[in-house]
């Protein structure tokens, strides 16, 4: 396992050590005590959820607030996605940037998000399964978000906006504001 970083603070990209032979292949999708051990950061994960979803869907911009922030191990099981990471924290270096990477079951890397950032993808491929480990249990009181085309982020879904399909919910998610 490979662990290198992105542009935003805390934020790791994991690429796996593959071994194949003619059976098929093997690896190591994650590994607490190298993860903390390269990147210092919590590596302890409470629950796993998984999405199917098709050509356009965007699912975020998304996170969890105070005592219930989550950190996020995510990875796209079956197609591909745009993956999108926001640091949502005020006293970051990067806040307010974004940073996105193609996930696919073919690359099988993974991005490690650290609580206080919104997250986010779009689906590339005509289906897509999508795999979040967090590091905290979901409280739908301590849900925020951040529009999609918010102008302030200018995020690239790498799909056109006719495309875009999004939940009724994340239609109405509010402006990002840079102070």
């Amino acid at each position: 396992m490979k662990i290198k970083e992105t542009p935003l603070k805390d934020c790791y990209i994991i690429e796996p050590t593959i071994i194949e032979d003619e059976r098929g292949y093997f690896f190591e999708k994650f590994n607490e005590r190298k993860f903390e051990e390269l990147t210092g950061m919590n590596g302890h994960f409470v629950q796993d959820n998984i999405s199917k979803s098709s050509y356009g869907v965007i699912r975020g911009v998304h996170l969890q607030q105070g005592e219930h922030a989550q950190a996020k191990l995510v990875s796209c099981l079956e197609g591909k996605v745009w993956d999108v990471a926001v640091d949502m924290r005020e006293d970051s270096p990067t806040f307010g940037k974004w940073f996105g990477i193609e996930l696919t079951a073919e690359n099988k890397v993974q991005l490690y998000v650290p609580r206080g950032f919104g997250h986010g993808f779009s689906v590339l491929s005509e289906t897509a399964i999508f795999s979040y480990k967090c590091d905290n249990f979901y409280h739908k009181e301590s849900e925020r978000g951040i529009l999609y085309n918010d102008p302030d982020l200018n995020i690239d879904w790498k799909i056109d906006p006719s495309d875009a399909m999004l939940s009724e919910k994340d239609k109405k998610l509010s402006s990002f504001i840079i102070k």
